[in-house]
């Protein structure tokens, strides 16, 4: 059953974002930025994460219940932010709600292709961001002369879902996905899962100097800045705090990753529907 989007009373946009956990905090991160007024509403589902080692019906489905979640709150329009789920759900969640704004996040072939000098890219992501249709669509648009090192990178999600981007874990991870980048002597490395870019400054040292990293969290925020502009004025249903956060997983883990990464202190509610 297809949820309309409350009514908000006036006040300023509200702009819903969800993703498999704690990764769109990169991309509310640049919301904030860029739209420093909006209220932004936050549900990471930390207790079904990491998508890219989901089966592509259940991220559609999950995709669904986070979107009703956030339209229930208020939202007037949502950012998908989470490769894997816009790779699965997004045009799914576009047919369902043909009048509702939503803005997807891609890893960033284009910008990538703009930045290199030497042709060889690298794509980090998930195995289910490389292996969707949307991904191959995008390399055939795009990518024709362009030397593509693909590079699923299974675990590091996962590791970096505990929030402690310089654990051993993670600092193992980065170095075992990075080593075959840096043997091809890529110059340009895609970041293609927003979990990624809280480990950056690992990944580029292990890259060695030079490389260029590409991150879409603020395409991403500006784009949803175009469609903010379109939208009149609304707020979220009980409108204090101007970022509101769920969870499905642990609440404790994402207010304290989000207090780490954000600078970011709120209240984080568990989701309908979370795990026990």
């Amino acid at each position: 059953m297809t949820t309309t989007p409350a009514s908000p009373p006036p006040g300023v946009p509200c702009i819903g974002v969800f993703d498999s956990g704690v990764g769109g905090l990169s991309v509310l991160r640049a919301l904030r930025i860029r739209l420093p007024q909006a209220t932004l509403l936050y549900a990471a589902d930390s207790g079904h994460a990491p998508y890219g080692e989901r089966e592509p019906g259940f991220v559609i489905a999950r995709s669904r219940e986070l979107t009703e979640h956030l339209l229930r709150e208020g939202a007037q329009l949502i950012v998908v932010a989470c490769n894997t789920a816009t790779a699965a759900a997004v045009e799914a969640l576009r047919a369902e709600h043909p009048g509702l704004p939503l803005v997807g996040v891609e890893p960033g072939l284009k910008p990538a292709i703009a930045a290199t000098r030497n042709r060889r890219i690298g794509v980090m992501a998930t195995r289910a961001t490389l292996a969707s249709a949307k991904f191959r669509r995008l390399v055939e648009a795009h990518a024709e002369g362009i030397d593509l090192q693909l590079r699923a990178c299974p675990g590091l999600a996962r590791a970096l879902e505990a929030g402690d981007a310089d654990s051993p874990a993670v600092q193992s991870l980065v170095r075992q996905h990075t080593a075959p980048l840096r043997a091809a002597g890529v110059d340009t490395v895609v970041l293609g899962c927003t979990h990624y870019p809280f480990a950056a400054e690992r990944i580029a040292a292990a890259l060695g100097p030079g490389v260029v990293l590409i991150d879409t969290a603020d395409a991403v925020a500006r784009q949803a800045e175009r469609l903010a502009a379109t939208l009149p004025a609304g707020t979220a249903i009980g409108a204090e705090p101007l970022v509101r956060l769920w969870s499905s997983g642990k609440p404790a883990t994402l207010a304290r990753v989000a207090r780490g990464w954000l600078g970011l202190d709120a209240e984080v509610r568990t989701l309908p529907g979370a795990c026990r």
